[in-house]
């Protein structure tokens, strides 16, 4: 009998969500075990350095500015730099400056985290890994040599049934108010509202998704010209009548 299996799942409770970790046709299950643990240490060391939750973690007291930038651990200014990118790269759509209470890059932390996470798996005997956090995914591979992962996305008026299916090629955010209620902040307007129900973005580094779909459900059409003129992202959007529109390179599963 052969010692590979198909898929073994692993689950992680952090930054309030549960962090899956499913690992496909895994050949060595003890280095497979050590690659897990190492994955909870770092997303637990996360929650601890940037969660706003957290009266005591770093970037809660930066945001009080008990600290400065200088003295928190070094992550802080390595994410703070990417959230600059995202920001530039979004045309000002997605700003953790602009959000009220003080800097919150939380739009990018989770997708870099679990993007982070994932990099921790790539050296196993394995044919693929999924790293999902909440709905946003991190992955490389497939459930077996040659196979490609399949997602689906919800409707945002109706999370029991799908809008599409699409192939998973590397990470995938989806970023709406379906889910947690009006959260996602204008930073031109200064108010909690957004110009789509759902907004997807699929590329290679799920912090960078992250942050563009979070812009993309802001603001909607001028975000999606954006994306489509990006090297390897892109994107697809529902408005509130149900309308979809995707950039031309969405891996739309049609069969």
């Amino acid at each position: 009998m052969s010692n590979v299996e198909a898929s073994t799942r692993h689950l992680i409770e952090v930054m309030g969500t549960v962090v899956t970790v499913d690992l496909f046709e895994v050949t060595d299950h003890g280095a497979a075990n050590a690659a897990i643990e190492r994955v909870s240490k770092l997303l637990h060391a996360v929650d601890r350095v940037f969660s706003t939750y957290k009266e005591k973690s770093p970037l809660s007291r930066l945001r009080r500015g008990e600290l400065s930038l200088g003295e928190t651990p070094p992550e802080v200014a390595n994410v703070l730099d990417l959230c600059q990118r995202a920001k530039t790269l979004t045309g000002g759509w997605f700003d953790p400056w602009a959000l009220p209470g003080g800097v919150d890059p939380t739009g990018y932390v989770k997708g870099w985290a679990a993007q982070c996470a994932l990099d921790e798996l790539r050296d196993l005997e394995l044919s693929g890994a999924i790293v999902n956090a909440a709905g946003d995914i991190a992955s490389f591979g497939g459930p077996a040599p040659d196979v490609t992962f399949r997602t689906g996305i919800v409707r945002p008026d109706d999370s029991e049934h799908l809008a599409c299916v699409v192939e998973l090629r590397g990470s995938l955010a989806t970023s709406g108010e379906s889910q947690r209620g009006a959260h996602l902040y204008n930073p031109f307007t200064h108010e909690f509202c957004t110009a789509m129900a759902s907004a997807s973005v699929a590329g290679p580094d799920l912090g960078v998704c992250d942050a563009l779909a979070t812009a993309l459900s802001v603001a909607g059409h001028d975000v999606m010209v954006l994306i489509d003129q990006l090297d390897d992202y892109e994107a697809m959007a529902i408005d509130a009548n149900g309308s979809m529109r995707a950039t031309p390179g969405f891996a739309f599963v049609r069969d």
